[in-house]
């Protein structure tokens, strides 16, 4: 059980356990960490060093009075801020008591949370995530849950983002640490966890995502994921991809809204390619969100009410299909003549990015 445990990243039954949520942050090396620890603790140490010697009249090493040295001085600063204190040198008059109290011991904390910076930063880091993960439940809505961060799943990402969505309302799930590391890099929420357990998808807070991409590498892992999901989150839009096309109607009967067929569709797109290369050449243009032309779903504007679709075609925007009230109507079967408040289209236009 605890290898599995790890395995998955930690689970919430485990008091220990980080929290499941990663989120996109800044990253340093371990050798630039030390480096400024390094410097920091230097820089604390001349500091003080230098009070010294600059009131060193009114020290007493043993008993003799106003005799420090460098060497002198640097010793009294080391065994200070280190709360070392032998005693043999000694502060007498008021001014260089009140450097102590007022420059020294400030330094002397600096230099001792630079010596035990580690411990403390990870509690930073553990409440910091917490507050974050606290927060971040509180306010999420109507987000999108990545199951798997693959080629897939980076694409779908890649997709909604290009489509306007922002990195904040994506979480990924994987139970791989390093791809969460590399989801939080794209800068998405990350969940450590396996996507067909209940308690990880809650992590993601589905049960109030409004869009759910299932992107695993093998059908059965996506068919127990979908069945999770769909439990979950009822109303959630669930698109699943799927390698064998056989699986396909097992997939919508677990509640998938829409399957891809991942290894058909690239076999049919090689196809048409090489039968057609212009064809082909549009097809992946289409499928390319970053340039030329895409696909998209838009409402209507107010300049389109009560016009034709095919009046659209002059502006540079082909429409495939009308959606009124839920159903779709097709270009291919004329049953829309004039638009109406509520519609939605899904047109094909020129990219966004390049108009």
């Amino acid at each position: 059980m605890s290898k599995r445990r790890r395995r998955l990243g930690g689970s919430l039954a485990d008091p220990s356990a980080p929290p499941p949520l990663r989120f996109p942050e800044r990253r340093f090396s371990p050798v630039r960490n030390i480096g400024v620890r390094v410097a920091i603790a230097v820089a604390t140490l001349v500091i003080t060093t230098i009070i010294v010697y600059a009131e060193r009249d009114c020290y007493r090493d043993l008993d003799e009075l106003g005799a420090l040295t460098w060497i002198d001085a640097i010793y009294y600063a080391t065994v200070t801020l280190s709360t070392t204190g032998y005693g043999d040198i000694t502060p007498v008059c008021e001014s260089a008591r009140l450097a102590n109290v007022l420059f020294i011991t400030p330094l002397r904390f600096l230099f001792l949370i630079v010596l035990v910076g580690t411990t403390i930063e990870v509690l930073t880091q553990r409440t910091r995530e917490q507050v974050r993960s606290n927060r971040w439940r509180s306010n999420v809505n109507d987000h999108t849950v990545i199951v798997g961060y693959g080629v897939k799943g980076r694409a779908a990402a890649r997709s909604l983002v290009d489509a306007g969505t922002s990195p904040s309302q994506i979480v990924v799930v994987a139970t791989d640490r390093g791809t969460i590391d590399e989801a939080t890099r794209d800068g998405f929420v990350g969940v450590v966890g396996d996507g067909r357990r209940e308690d990880v998808l809650r992590d993601a807070a589905i049960e109030r995502a409004s869009r759910v991409v299932v992107a695993t590498d093998e059908d059965d892992t996506s068919i127990l994921v979908t069945l999770t999901a769909r439990r979950l989150s009822p109303n959630a839009t669930i698109v699943a991809a799927v390698r064998e096309a056989q699986n396909t109607e097992i997939l919508r009967q677990s509640g998938a809204n829409n399957v891809i067929p991942t290894a058909e569709s690239a076999g049919r797109l090689m196809g048409l390619s090489l039968l057609s290369s212009t064809a082909g050449e549009l097809m992946e243009d289409l499928l390319d969100s970053g340039r030329g032309l895409e696909v998209v779903e838009r409402d209507i504007t107010r300049e389109e009410l009560g016009r034709s679709p095919a009046d659209l075609d002059a502006q540079g925007q082909i429409v495939l299909a009308v959606i009124r009230k839920g159903t779709a109507h097709r270009f291919d079967t004329n049953t829309i003549n004039r638009l109406e408040s509520g519609d939605r289209l899904v047109v094909i236009r020129h990219n966004s990015a390049e108009r």
